[in-house]
């Protein structure tokens, strides 16, 4: 039996707990969720490619298969660093990752065409390994037949993500967990 002084101390606790998660809630910082501030939403462009719109061969292995031009805007404020991941979900055996690279600085405004395959670039970026068993960016090469989707994924984030050189996809996400400020997303299709 509990005495009405533990009944007491049992309901301003919950009370606690109640504040609390309404604060994370409000804020933002329980969750993943896109943050967007007034009027402003994160863009990732490019250049030679609109949204939903077919990929240059160049930028697949049909072609020189090198990285796309990508430029950015309106990232969220206290970003201090940005990570993008390229992959693609209609491959036969699931997504496929064509692109993890991370740790650039927040101040970074794009990514140039024709990204080195190098673990290590100049900033402390990094870049991760792809499904093609290799470092740096991998271009479209799907099986004959429909077109593939190929999603280019930006996050800001509020600090580096400190991984090392040839992450995975999923560490990256990992290492992601509770500092993403905001996404942007650019849609490419391809079809052989």
């Amino acid at each position: 039996m509990v005495g009405k002084a533990g009944r007491c101390r049992g309901a301003t606790s919950l009370l606690a707990v109640a504040a609390i998660f309404l604060v994370i809630s409000q804020t933002g910082l329980g969750s993943e969720a896109q943050v967007k501030e007034k009027g402003r939403a994160m863009k990732l462009k490019n250049s030679a490619l609109l949204n939903n719109q077919d990929i240059p061969s160049k930028y697949t292995c049909d072609g020189a298969d090198v990285s796309p031009p990508l430029i950015w805007n309106n990232p969220p404020n206290g970003a201090k660093a940005f990570a993008l991941i390229s992959d693609d979900p209609d491959a036969p055996v699931g997504t496929w990752v064509h692109w993890v690279i991370y740790d650039l600085p927040g101040d970074a405004k794009e990514l140039p065409e024709g990204v080195p395959t190098q673990e290590s670039l100049p900033n402390g970026v990094k870049q991760g390994v792809n499904d093609f068993k290799k470092v740096g960016y991998g271009g479209p090469c799907p099986p004959q037949g429909p077109a593939h989707r190929y999603f280019f994924k930006l996050y800001a984030l509020d600090r580096p993500t400190n991984l090392k050189p040839r992450a995975t996809k999923q560490q990256l996400l990992d290492a992601m967990k509770g500092h993403i400020l905001g996404e942007a997303q650019l849609i490419g299709k391809y079809q052989r």
